[in-house]
C-alpha cells in the first residue's frame, strides 16, 4: 500500500480540462460583456471600505453584518433589493446594530429588478451579492465592469452559461486586480483546512470514497400576493423556480459536494443519480425535487456519493465523510477514525466564526493589494452541483464535459415585473417538473 495517496494525480489535467472545455464560452462572454481589462486596483490599506449590498433578505443582512464586523475602516453606503419590505426589515437591523456605519439614507436604497445597477453607480467598493442565485452571473458581471471587490454567495449560476458567464467575469476580475470571495465558507475553517490538509496529506490513505449530505425538512414558501404579476410571484417565492435557486441540491447541497471536490484536489467527469418529488404536492412548490441521490465519478475512477432531501421527519444530516485505504474522516466533525473504528484524530486547535472570517480574509487582501479570487472554485463546484441536478433530472449518465458545454440556458428574455416569466404554470396552476428519461437536461 503507499503511504501517500492518489488524490491528487488528477488535480492538474482535471483542472486544465475544465478551464479548456470553457475557453471558447468564456472568451465569447468576455467580448459580449463590454469587460475592459485594467490596471491593477492599488491596496486599499487603512482605506475605508464602502460596502453596497444587493439582494436584502437573512442571508443578505447576515453578509453585511459580519462584512461590517471584519477589522478597518468600513461603512455601509448603499443597499438594493427587489422587494421594499425586505429592504427595510434589513436597513432597521443594521442601523440599530450599527448605527452611523449603516449610512444609507432613502437616497441610496434602491428597490426593483434594477436596483442593483444603482448599487454599483453608487461610490462602494466592496459589494455583497445576496439576491437569489439566478440572478448571480449577470450581477457579478456587472460589479466587475464597474471596477467593484466583490462579495458573492453561493451558488454561482443555476445553469451552464451562467458558469461560463462567471468564468468570464472572474478572468476580468484577476486582470483589474480585484477580490473575488464566494460564500463557500468552509475554505475558511480552519478546522475544516486542517482536516482536509491531513487528507491531502494521506492520513487515512488514498481516499476511494466520499459521502456527502444535506438532508433536512425544508425551507419557507412564500404566497402569492393580490397585485403579482407572474415574473413578480416566483421572484418572491425564489426557492421553488429552476431559474432562481437551481433546485435544492444546487442552492444547498453544493456546500457538501464543494468539500469533496477540495479535498479531492478534482471535479468529477460524469454523474448519474435519481430523484423526484414525494412530499412536495403544492403548486407553490413550483418545479423542485424534494430529493436527488447522485453518484459522481471522478478522473480516478473513485465516486462520491452525494444525498439531498427536504422531507420532514426523516434522517437528517448536513455532513461530508472520506474513506481512504487506511482509514476514514468525518470531515464535518473533523475526526479521522482507523480502520478498527478508534478516534485517530481529532481536530483541537483554534476555531473561527467562518461567516465572518471569509469577509475578513477577503478585505484583508484587498487591503495588502493581494486581492484572492475564489471565481474558479465557486464555479466548479456550481457546476457539480448543476451537473448533479441535470442526471437526476434526465435519468441518464452525464458527462461533465456535455454539462458545461451545454446551450440550455434558463433565465427570463426580459428582467421585469410586467415580462413573461421562464417557466408557466399550466392551466390548473401547475408548473412545469422535469420527469427521468424525458425531460431535456444538455
Amino acid at each position: 500500500m503507499n503511504s501517500k495517496p492518489s488524490n491528487k494525480s488528477a488535480t492538474g489535467g482535471n483542472r486544465r480540462r475544465f478551464l479548456q472545455t470553457s475557453s471558447v464560452a468564456v472568451a465569447g462572454a468576455t467580448l459580449a460583456s463590454g469587460l475592459n481589462i485594467a490596471r491593477a486596483a492599488h491596496p486599499l490599506g487603512d482605506d475605508e471600505i464602502k460596502i453596497g449590498l444587493i439582494g436584502c433578505g437573512g442571508r443578505g443582512t447576515g453578509a453585511a453584518e459580519d462584512a461590517l464586523k471584519a477589522p478597518g475602516k468600513s461603512k455601509l453606503v448603499a443597499m438594493g433589493d427587489a422587494f421594499p419590505e425586505f429592504l427595510g426589515e434589513c436597513h432597521k437591523r443594521l442601523s440599530k446594530q450599527f448605527g452611523d456605519r449603516c449610512d444609507v439614507p432613502k437616497d441610496r436604497q434602491f428597490t426593483g429588478l434594477d436596483a442593483y445597477e444603482k448599487v454599483l453607480a453608487s461610490d462602494a467598493n466592496y459589494i455583497i451579492l445576496a439576491t437569489p442565485p439566478g440572478f448571480r452571473p449577470i450581477h457579478f458581471e456587472a460589479a466587475i465592469n464597474a471596477g467593484k471587490h466583490v462579495f458573492m454567495e453561493k451558488p454561482v449560476a443555476v445553469d451552464a452559461p451562467g458558469i461560463r458567464r462567471v468564468l468570464a467575469a472572474g478572468e476580468m476580475a484577476k486582470e483589474k486586480g480585484l477580490g473575488v470571495g464566494v460564500g463557500l465558507q468552509r475554505h475558511h475553517d480552519p478546522a475544516y483546512i486542517e482536516a482536509i490538509k491531513r487528507i491531502q496529506d494521506g492520513e487515512i490513505g488514498n481516499v476511494i470514497c466520499t459521502r456527502v449530505y444535506w438532508n433536512g425538512p425544508g425551507l419557507w414558501i412564500r404566497n402569492r400576493e393580490p397585485d403579482d404579476t407572474e415574473m413578480k410571484y416566483q421572484v418572491r417565492n425564489w426557492y421553488y423556480f429552476n431559474w432562481l435557486c437551481g433546485d435544492h441540491i444546487v442552492e444547498q447541497h453544493i456546500h457538501n459536494m464543494d468539500v469533496s471536490n477540495w479535498l479531492k484536489g478534482m471535479v468529477p467527469i460524469e454523474a448519474q443519480g435519481q430523484g423526484g418529488r414525494e412530499v412536495r404536492r403544492s403548486k407553490a412548490c413550483g418545479q423542485i425535487f424534494d430529493h436527488h441521490f447522485v453518484e459522481f465519478t471522478y478522473p480516478d475512477g473513485t465516486k462520491m456519493i452525494s444525498q439531498c432531501r427536504h422531507i420532514p421527519d426523516c434522517w437528517s444530516s448536513v455532513s461530508e465523510h472520506a474513506h481512504g485505504t487506511a482509514g476514514t474522516a468525518d470531515v464535518s466533525k473533523q475526526e479521522f477514525f482507523a480502520p478498527d473504528g478508534k478516534l485517530a484524530w481529532k481536530y483541537r486547535g483554534p476555531t473561527a466564526g467562518p461567516y465572518q472570517q471569509e469577509h475578513v480574509d477577503l478585505q484583508a487582501s484587498i487591503r495588502k493589494g493581494e486581492p484572492i479570487n475564489e471565481t474558479e472554485f465557486g464555479a466548479t463546484s456550481t457546476m457539480t452541483a448543476i451537473l448533479g441536478r441535470m442526471a437526476t433530472y434526465g435519468g441518464k449518465v452525464v458527462k461533465w464535459d456535455d454539462a458545461i458545454a451545454s446551450d440550455i440556458d434558463l433565465s427570463p428574455k426580459v428582467y421585469a415585473w410586467d415580462a413573461e416569466a421562464p417557466v408557466l404554470p399550466d392551466a390548473d396552476g401547475n408548473y412545469p417538473i422535469a420527469v427521468p428519461g424525458v425531460t431535456r437536461v444538455v
